[in-house]
């Protein structure tokens, strides 16, 4: 049983690098199940307090892959209605079944935001959605971080108590 929940942990593991690219998939929470599920095999002794605060780094970048997107368009010279159209950009190009559209959702919801709500010079409108794709890269790139980091430490309690699992 240990070995079972071990592999299927890496497998949560390596899905979570996965996922931190890819928009169906919450990487970084997937990465954490992994920790958890190496955590449950008898070899690896039960730290809570690791747990506890990978766990709440997970949620937080979940939480921080909605919110910086948002950041990126203000802080690129978006309005309010910048800000609220990049998080529905970015909710409808997760829903949405068109290729890219994790990519394009910020960038035209910020667009659209811009140019109607505020009546937006196309100038201005186009600079605050290159902030709203910039900050979706930033968010992408500090989710493929900590997922890569969840995996390393995953790699490491293996290898550290490897003689009571195998």
């Amino acid at each position: 049983m240990d070995i079972a929940l071990a592999l299927i942990g890496l497998v949560c593991c390596v899905i979570g690098i996965l996922g931190s690219f890819l928009p169906v998939l919450p990487g970084t929470p997937i990465s954490w199940v992994g920790l958890l599920l190496l955590h449950l095999t008898d070899a690896v002794p039960m730290n809570y307090t690791f747990l506890g605060i990978t766990f709440f780094i997970a949620i937080t970048l979940v939480v921080l892959d909605y919110v910086i997107p948002a950041a990126g368009t203000k802080r690129f010279g978006g309005s309010k209605a910048g800000a609220i159209g990049t998080t529905v950009g970015l909710i409808v190009g997760v829903i949405a079944p068109i290729p890219f559209g994790i990519l394009i959702g910020p960038f035209l919801g910020a667009l659209i935001g811009e140019l109607v709500f505020n009546k937006s010079d196309r100038k201005t409108a186009t600079k605050a959605a290159f902030g709203s794709f910039l900050g979706f890269l930033a968010s992408t790139f500090v989710s493929f971080f900590t997922a890569c980091v969840f995996f390393g430490l995953y790699v490491y309690k293996l290898f550290q108590h490897s003689e009571g699992l195998f």
